[in-house]
């Protein structure tokens, strides 16, 4: 069942306390409800009625980009070339960890505030294990890969190019140099 579509003045203020979170978010500053409230000129209920949590509330920030790259992730799956759909899904990965600031909460958190998030979460993990196989059954990544290996080794490149870089596109340049590495690592051929 889909909820009944928002009033448009309902529609606006769901849309400023998103627009407020994302600048608190990217200004690496705590999500806090109030916090929320008060730099969007909203009531305190107001947006508890939205967002009856302040993860719930980094979910939906965090949406738009799980969606991203679940997409890109299905994408690549139909890609003849099992090395490039894998190390082109691991590139858009690391570009999101390192210029999203929600995604790294929202993927970490061991529980979720709404089911969406739980879906892209799975659709995400899902994918990226099936493009690793299909790289694996082709021969092009190393055999003692797993699914389970993937993660760390994201998370550690995002967090190495966000500690030892000052701008986003420093983080970002950092980032790949990281994956390149890694990937000439991981290649067989």
């Amino acid at each position: 069942m889909t909820p009944a579509p928002l009033r448009k003045d309902a529609a606006r203020n769901w849309e400023r306390i998103v627009a407020v979170a994302r600048d608190l978010v990217d200004d690496g500053e705590p999500l806090q409800l109030n916090d929320v409230a008060r730099r969007a000129g909203l009531g305190v209920g107001t947006v508890y009625r939205h967002f009856p949590t302040a993860e719930a509330l980094l979910e939906t920030v965090a949406t738009p980009c799980l969606e991203a790259l679940t997409a890109h992730g299905e994408r690549a799956l139909a890609d003849d070339d099992a090395w490039r759909a894998f190390s082109g899904f691991l590139a858009g990965t690391i570009e999101a960890q390192v210029t999203d600031a929600s995604l790294a909460t929202v993927t970490a958190a061991p529980t979720d505030s709404l089911p969406r998030t739980t879906e892209l979460k799975q659709t995400l993990w899902s994918v990226g294990a099936r493009l690793l196989d299909q790289a694996r059954d082709a021969g092009a990544v190393r055999a003692d890969l797993t699914p389970d290996d993937l993660v760390p080794l994201m998370c550690g490149i995002a967090h190495a190019a966000t500690v030892h870089s000052d701008t986003p596109a420093a983080r970002s340049d950092a980032a790949h140099r990281y994956l390149t590495a890694l990937l000439e690592g991981l290649h067989t051929s």
